[in-house]
């Protein structure tokens, strides 16, 4: 018997897919067969993506979801079960990612930073697993980081909030592992992104990044989707509670 990579007719929703790597992840998933519920603040955001999942003869469609609104999660997860009849894979995306010296972190910016990429991420992890135990079968997929294994300066809060997503996979992978679901988190390294390339394309700092991954190169989106693919296959059935570092040996060293 082969391993089976087949995602082929499975619903997944990603949350922050209106651009970047949710953006990638969602493409990647309807790519591999997958019916996409894609979700972002601005329903109107995901139109270009739901048009583009189509023109390539995938199955997408949108909603509006803030994950600061633990209601609208658990209203929006049932409506994607309710709309079609079963929810198998959930890939937690959202998040922030702005830095800040620790000094002039602010009570606002730490619970925004929280709230989206901690809190935001555990209720929606929540509303999944209240409607996979009853199938008695899920993948959950939450964005972690490098950052939260290893530190970098002016990143307390959002590493902070990324080790925290770490431990909340482990946690729930203990109570959920033997009752169908298997939940994961992928820790990128520097991804080439729309939103990242002012940064990356700065040689001295792009220069920087480069010293720290000895694979040789910055990250791409198909890097970080080929292993969201793979975690929300029946290929990992036996892997949950893990964080999968997509990070060029960053933190080897």
């Amino acid at each position: 018997m082969q391993p089976n990579f087949s995602i082929q007719g499975k619903v997944a929703i990603v949350t922050g897919a209106s651009k970047g790597i949710g953006y990638g992840l969602a493409k990647a998933l309807a790519a591999a067969g997958a019916k996409v519920a894609v979700t972002a603040r601005s329903r109107s955001s995901l139109d270009a993506l739901v048009a583009e999942i189509a023109a390539e003869g995938g199955e997408a469609s949108a909603y509006e979801l803030d994950v600061r609104d633990v209601a609208a999660i658990r209203t929006v997860f049932e409506q994607v079960a309710s709309d079609y009849g079963r929810l198998d894979i959930v890939v937690n995306n959202a998040g922030l990612g702005e830095g800040m010296a620790a000094l002039d972190v602010t009570e606002e910016y730490w619970d925004d930073m929280i709230d989206v990429n901690l809190k935001g991420v555990f209720f929606c992890c929540q509303a999944a697993g209240r409607i996979m135990l009853e199938q008695g079968y899920g993948k959950i997929v939450n964005v972690s980081s490098q950052v939260s294994v290893v530190g970098i300066p002016d990143g307390v809060a959002y590493c902070a909030s990324k080790g925290g997503v770490n431990q909340l996979t482990k946690v729930l992978a203990l109570e959920w592992s033997g009752r169908g679901i298997c939940i994961n988190a992928v820790g990128p390294t520097f991804i080439y992104t729309p939103g990242t390339a002012e940064r990356l394309d700065t040689p001295e700092f792009r220069d920087q990044v480069l010293a720290r991954i000895p694979a040789g190169r910055i990250g791409t989106i198909n890097d970080v989707a080929g292993a969201v693919v793979y975690l929300s296959s029946p290929a990992s059935d036996l892997v949950t509670g893990t964080l999968l570092l997509v990070d060029g040996g960053w933190t080897a060293q």
